[in-house]
């Protein structure tokens, strides 16, 4: 088990869900930077995150800071970081953070569960594809983003979830999600998939807030706000 220190938050890795790439960013305080700074931006206290694809905690843990542990939503689909993820929210004052555990999926999606893939970095790691070797897939629970928006009823999302988010942009988002933090995956889908994405979150009342985006981190707001 690796540990890392980022904005005095103590985070452990396991050692099979790291590479050099990944261990470098954490070591450099480089990992998730866009994202932690929209977050530190925008975050307020008292509002309500989901936080889909939350990996080691971190940006769980920095949104509860800001708007407290209990309002926060962490959804990791990837198993071998479930128990060390509930450990980093718990070591840094985020016991009161739910975590739930599944692959978020558009909300035609017509089954329970869903092959995840386990890539050699956690932070690679996504709903699988035809590539993905077979040692590396575990089935998970298939959450479908209308019920996780309406149970939790987010003010933000923040969404890292390896080019899931072209599909998850196409459909209705509630009118209480009033800021969307979002890396989009540039190299998984072509610029139309690019447009897709502000075309879907456009019709969603949805537009570009420049505060906090930066490269393929994007922060959306809602507009009538």
């Amino acid at each position: 088990m690796a540990s890392f220190i980022l904005n005095d938050i103590k985070l452990r890795v396991p050692g099979k869900a790291l590479t050099a790439s990944l261990r470098a960013a954490l070591e450099s305080g480089h990992y998730e930077w866009n994202e932690a700074a929209a977050i530190d931006r925008h975050v307020k206290r008292g509002d309500r995150v989901l936080d889909i694809g939350a990996g080691a905690g971190y940006i769980s843990i920095l949104a509860g800071r800001k708007a407290g542990p209990e309002n926060v939503v962490a959804v990791e689909g990837n198993a071998v970081m479930m128990d060390v993820l509930r450990r980093n929210l718990d070591h840094n004052g985020s016991a009161e953070t739910a975590l739930v555990h599944g692959a978020v999926v558009a909300d035609n999606y017509d089954e329970d569960t869903v092959l995840f893939a386990n890539r050699d970095a956690f932070w690679s790691s996504s709903i699988a594809d035809d590539t993905v070797r077979p040692d590396r897939l575990a089935e998970v629970p298939a959450l479908k983003l209308r019920d996780l928006l309406e149970e939790y009823r987010p003010t933000i999302v923040s969404m890292d979830v390896e080019g899931g988010e072209l599909e998850l942009c196409q459909q209705p988002w509630p009118a209480h999600v009033r800021l969307v933090i979002m890396e989009i995956h540039t190299k998984k889908y072509p610029p139309s998939g690019v447009k897709a994405i502000f075309d879907g979150m456009s019709r969603n009342n949805m537009t570009i807030m420049p505060w906090g985006t930066r490269g393929e981190v994007i922060v959306l707001q809602r507009c009538d706000r």
